[in-house]
């Protein structure tokens, strides 16, 4: 089944607004206002010089769409999960509706709780300590980032405004963007905070390999994903205006991007949405950041489905098992990329 190509035609201007307002739904009786910017229009133009070809050989994941009949259920009775992480065999899931972290063991479909405290978090940062797991999390609800490491949590700072996605640049620092301002600040282990990259719109997802820093952008659709050259935006002495200078297109025309993850495959994965429904694409950033950014007609749709967009979660396990569920939905899917018997 090719499915492919279709976002400029499916794209409706409704989406940005409902997609924004789901982000900022939690079981608190204390309203959450995000800010809900209108849809702006791509822009297109014709290469001057020969684009390099997008395709590239993939030799662990199949170059073909999954659809819904691909999905596989996993069960683990949460309620109403948002964040979704792999490590060590297992998932951590974030609920928004009692607050607390799951472990999930998808060999068994086994639930347990891990530890209560978090509200609401879109993405988890996960990695192991002396054999031991360690978390941070950037809480949404309550502007935190949390630190979770033997069974006992701490906030490293809550000077942040609706902090949605993470990514660790070295050992004493992470990356997090903020929804509501519009920032992205650098955080050390030790609590300190910098701004880094102002101006963004409505930054969800941000991700970052050796060189560069990629920012999913879910109030543009112009500039859906941008990437910064990592170096250079972390010796800057003052906020880069992303607006203005810096911000270097990576994908443009996308609706609705919410988390970003680099696969183990090297390739960069994206949440975003086609009409009402939520798909997983994927490009080559390396191929986008030498043509000078990449369409939306050039990403390579990995998983189509029936799912309401957003879609939340995006864990990508080593052996390219993809973990993913409409945001606050109670069920939990996964699909394996690598499996060459799915359903055309």
């Amino acid at each position: 089944m090719e499915i492919r190509n279709t976002t400029s035609r499916i794209i409706t201007s409704s989406l940005v607004i409902t997609g924004i307002l789901l982000f900022s739904q939690t079981p608190t009786t204390t309203p959450i206002t995000t800010p809900t910017l209108a849809p702006t229009k791509t822009a297109t133009s014709t290469p001057t010089t020969p684009r390099t070809n997008i395709s590239t050989p993939i030799p662990d994941a199949k170059p073909r769409v999954r659809t819904q009949a691909d999905l596989n259920i996993l069960t683990g009775n949460i309620q109403r999960p948002n964040g979704i992480a792999w490590i060590d065999e297992k998932l951590y899931i974030s609920c928004a509706g009692d607050w607390t972290l799951y472990e999930v063991n998808p060999s068994n479909n086994s639930t347990s709780q891990y530890i209560y405290g978090v509200q609401n978090a879109h993405t988890i940062h996960t990695e192991t300590n002396n054999e031991q797991i360690e978390l941070w999390i950037p809480d949404f609800q309550n502007n935190t980032l949390i630190h979770i490491y033997q069974g006992r949590s701490e906030i490293i700072t809550s000077d942040l405004q609706r902090p949605w996605g993470i990514t660790k640049i070295d050992e004493e620092t992470f990356l997090v963007t903020n929804l509501s301002n519009n920032k992205t600040v650098s955080i050390k282990t030790t609590g300190e905070v910098k701004e880094l990259i102002n101006n963004l719109k409505s930054p969800t997802g941000i991700t970052s390999d050796e060189d560069n820093i990629y920012i999913a952008n879910t109030g543009s659709t112009r500039r859906s994903i941008e990437w910064y050259p990592k170096i250079e935006l972390l010796e800057r002495d003052l906020p880069l205006n992303s607006e203005t200078t810096g911000a270097e297109p990576l994908i443009s025309g996308l609706q609705n991007t919410t988390n970003i993850t680099i696969g183990p495959d090297g390739l960069l994965y994206f949440n975003y949405a086609l009409g009402t429904r939520g798909v997983v694409g994927r490009i080559n950033p390396d191929v986008c950041i030498t043509n000078g950014g990449c369409t939306s007609q050039e990403v390579e749709i990995v998983v189509y489905t029936e799912l309401a967009a957003p879609l939340a979660g995006l864990a990508i396990t080593p052996d390219m098992r993809v973990y993913l569920h409409s945001i606050y939905s109670p069920d939990i899917y996964w699909v394996d990329l690598a499996n060459e018997e799915a359903t055309e």
